[in-house]
């Protein structure tokens, strides 16, 4: 039966003490890392080092009762056994804590000081909100995603539990040997003992040592499916396909081979007749080389760049044998065993993964069954990445297609912009426009659409164009949006009538939450602005349901510039009016979005108590560059975190 964690303590303690009662360290380390997934690996790396060194001044054999009575040959298996349940609860911590807190990781561990040897090793999280998983009450019949970790420590670790500060979690595992054993009954198997990483420049027969078949038997009762898990895990989070190549390379070695490759091919494009043959400038690209011994990597890459593998016939994931590359290792490395695995997703192929080992054994046919599932998941992270880089890309195109390509400039008046879309990934629902229209006049636009993305997107597509229609044609401002507001209502009625009919084509069957028509309104602030011949523009403008424009007198003096009147495309025949007001020089309009005015910062908002007139108050004597600037950072500073809406402001002063 495994260790029962002691119970989770509530009390403050400083950082320096342990999480856990100790007798005091003999020998210790102590490693902050990033909460990414190279975490864990990065943790195994530093603590074999120093049970190596430790090994090495011979602190893991010390002080044992008995000792003398010990051969050398059963010592050096009691600390090796030591040494590779110590790898375990490592991985196995630093994983929870990666995977379910998601915070930067510090790593402690150290030999305690007494009769015998024990080894304490403390991960500590700054998520202390999130439990560690164990998921206790799950059926026979459930495989969980979680949890395999802690059961896993439970069972190697003398006594282990979870320390609570403040700000902080702590889970901590003491080791002497003596733990609990691993019930064969259990479903959930051990996870993966990283093999000792061989000396740099040691030959590669050497290297494949580790993989005799009992070294691989072992590993696969006890520590495939937590692979698997982990590996999952770890690949789901990754939106680059490169990263997700080298990820893939640092999970395979040294578990499963000596040395890796990833090759990503076009899926239009990455399709060839046979291993060697040159696809041409079409092939697959090598994205990523693995080897146990960084120096190997380099003269390995070379090698395989001149024979890339090429798919045969039919999409088939099983592995094929794949050409020893044998002038990357010398006459030492000339003999080994390499498969290659298609990496296939949705039907299409998406590159090629090999794996390999030195020495004369042939990968177990369970090596390979693993590789095959484990190149699955690393196929659907690929596709997942391509999907993810392809929405980027035609939102990047249509965002810029949805906004103008330069500002106007216009005589005697000079502006300034500020537009930050919260969403990077997707179309914003603010846009902007200040364009020429002809006869002496310029006109600017400030809107807000109901929503984000492809619907926002719509609305944009939509008014914009119109906008600059209309005023090149001539019509008034109030006029413009009486135009816009039934353009948005007809365009609704069509999507309705369109939805209506798939309604009926469907046998009435109602349709997912989220594909029926959207209803589209649109906040703006329109304008028409006219440069006077001595000095100052006239400004013809009108809000619809926008945040209402202010305007800066250089004495300081602020005032609203507007009237509130409906949104567009929510009543029929609404009839909207306009104001002029004359800029003198010096004068400054202010133009924003509601990103800006409900800017919050708990219950408050930014425009609380005339909150953006008194900051544009507080702008008299600046020019429209320094007054946009200072008016974004205010509201920046205002909320503390990231914007939670798109910001858009304008400023235009006369001269």
């Amino acid at each position: 039966m495994g260790a029962i964690p002691t119970q989770r303590e509530t009390v403050s303690r400083v950082r320096e003490a342990p999480a856990h009662e100790s007798t005091g360290p003999r020998a210790q380390g102590r490693a902050t890392l990033s909460g990414s997934p190279l975490a864990p690996g990065s943790a195994r790396a530093l603590v074999r080092a120093s049970l190596d060194e430790w090994a090495d001044c011979g602190l893991l054999g010390q002080d044992r009762p008995g000792q003398e009575r010990l051969g050398q040959e059963r010592l050096g298996r009691e600390q090796a056994r030591i040494a590779e349940d110590v790898m375990v609860v490592v991985s196995e911590l630093v994983t929870n804590a990666v995977v379910h807190a998601g915070t930067d990781v510090e790593v402690d561990w150290w030999l305690e000081a007494g009769e015998e040897t024990a080894f304490v090793v403390e991960v500590t999280d700054h998520h202390p909100s999130r439990a560690p998983r164990d998921h206790p009450g799950e059926t026979p019949y459930e495989t969980p995603e979680y949890g395999r970790g802690l059961r896993l420590v439970a069972s190697l670790a003398e006594s282990w539990g979870v320390t609570y500060r403040t700000g902080a979690k702590t889970v901590w595992a003491r080791l002497t040997g003596r733990g609990g054993t691993l019930p064969d009954e259990q479903e959930l198997k051990v996870a993966e003992i990283l093999a000792p990483e061989p000396p740099a420049g040691s030959d590669d027969l050497a290297r494949g040592c580790p993989h005799r078949p009992e070294r691989d038997h072992d590993w696969l009762n006890r520590g495939a499916l937590s692979f698997l898990a982990e590996a999952s895990d770890l690949l789901a989070g990754q939106l680059d396909e490169n990263l997700v190549a080298a990820l893939t390379g640092q999970l395979i070695v040294p578990r499963l081979a000596d040395w890796c490759a990833v090759w990503l091919e076009d899926e239009a494009t990455g399709r060839g007749g046979g291993w060697g043959d040159p696809a041409g400038a079409g092939g697959p690209r090598l994205a990523r080389v693995w080897h146990g011994s960084e120096n190997r990597i380099e003269e390995l890459r070379r090698v395989l760049e001149k024979d890339p593998p090429c798919a045969r016939e039919g999409l088939r994931s099983g592995p094929e044998p794949y050409p020893w590359p044998r002038a990357a290792f010398g006459p030492r490395g000339a003999h080994g065993s390499a498969l290659a695995y298609r990496l296939i997703a949705g039907g299409r192929p998406l590159g090629t993964l090999v794996i390999g080992r030195s020495g004369p054994d042939a990968f177990p046919d369970e090596i390979t069954g693993l590789v095959e599932d484990f190149g699955r998941r690393v196929a659907l992270a690929i596709g997942a990445a391509r999907q993810y880089a392809r929405q980027a890309t035609i939102s990047a195109v249509l965002q810029r297609g949805l906004l103008p390509g330069a500002v106007a400039e216009i005589p005697g008046l000079s502006s300034a912009l500020v537009y930050e879309p919260c969403d990077k990934g997707g179309p914003s629902g603010d846009f902007y426009d200040l364009f020429p229209a002809g006869d002496g006049r310029w006109c600017f636009a400030v809107g807000d659409v109901q929503g984000k993305g492809p619907e926002a997107a719509v609305v944009i597509g939509l008014a914009r164009p119109w906008l600059r229609l209309l005023a090149r044609e001539g019509y008034r401002v109030a006029d413009v949006l009486d135009r816009l507001n039934q353009l948005l209502l007809d365009d609704a009625t069509e999507a309705a009538d369109a939805a209506a009919r798939a309604l009926v084509a469907a046998g009435g069957r109602p349709s997912p939450p989220g594909d029926g028509p959207q209803t589209r309104f649109l906040s703006l602030l329109y304008g028409e602005l006219t440069p006077l011949e001595g000095g100052g523009v006239r400004c013809t403008l009108a809000s619809a349901g926008h945040p209402l424009p202010l305007l800066l007198g250089p004495d300081g003096e602020v005032r609203t510039a507007a009237c509130p009147q409906t949104l567009l495309g929510v009543v029929e025949d609404e009839t909207y009016i306009s104001e002029t007001i004359e800029l003198a020089p010096g004068d400054s309009l202010l133009c924003v979005t509601d990103g800006v005015t409900e800017r919050r910062s708990g219950s408050r908002q930014f425009d609380d108590g005339d909150g953006l007139a008194q900051a544009l108050a507080g702008c008299a004597g600046l020019s429209a560059e320094l007054i946009a600037e200072r008016i974004r950072r205010l509201v920046h500073e205002f909320g503390g975190g990231q914007p939670e809406d798109d910001l858009a402001l304008l400023v235009l002063q006369a001269e």
